[in-house]
């Protein structure tokens, strides 16, 4: 059994374990997490991208209905946020060891994936960066491999209760930020910004 990371296949095996299978997880774990690092570099990357070249945008283009899922470049960028931050709020109560996801208890606390946090981009890409760094700090320092292979009880945006594999919604973070991200680029793109490379490709360091 496995689970897909951005086209990566993880052992997820939870029977009993065999010889030499808790080295083998501990390994699995070490490369899973390896992986979550360069996504969180990528996700800083990108989105110092992207926030550069929504700078160059009127407040009338970046608020302008474009029949995106959440209607502006201003709506999906505060979505992006709004999901980062119901899931890093989940994500900080499973240790009190991520002092970085701690820390952000000072930022608003969405309660719908519809809600408009910050309605001036100024604020927004503020508090963008600030979420950027704590989330690389986390991975890069704060979260453990064996963490990765525990289960994580949350409430959904619904109320409803869940648990889940905790290493599969750390990837659930980033697939999201990734998906919305696209949707960005292609606003950016009609109202004529080009935000440069967006491959991961060149986050993945050469051999």
């Amino acid at each position: 059994m496995g689970w897909y990371c951005e086209g990566r296949l993880w052992n997820t095996n939870r029977e009993a374990p065999r010889s030499g299978a808790a080295a083998a997880d501990k390994k699995d774990n070490m490369e899973v997490l390896t992986h979550l690092r360069l996504m969180a570099g990528y996700n800083l990357r990108m989105n110092r991208q992207v926030y550069a070249g929504a700078a160059s945008l009127s407040d009338e283009q970046l608020n302008k209905p474009l029949g995106a899922y959440f209607g502006s470049v201003l709506g999906t960028l505060n979505h992006i946020m709004v999901g980062d931050l119901l899931w890093l709020h989940r994500f900080r109560r499973h240790s009190e060891a991520y002092l970085s996801l701690q820390a952000l208890k000072e930022l608003p606390q969405p309660t719908t994936l519809d809600t408009v946090i910050y309605d001036r981009f100024g604020a927004l890409g503020a508090a963008r960066s600030i979420v950027d760094e704590a989330i690389l700090t986390w991975v890069s320092e704060e979260l453990k491999p064996a963490e990765l292979s525990q289960l994580l009880s949350y409430q959904n945006a619904k109320g409803e209760a869940a648990t889940r594999d905790f290493g599969e919604l750390i990837c659930n973070l980033f697939n999201h930020q990734t998906h919305h991200r696209g949707q960005v680029s292609t606003l950016l793109s009609q109202l004529g910004v080009d935000i440069g490379p967006t491959d991961f490709l060149l986050d993945i360091p050469q051999q």
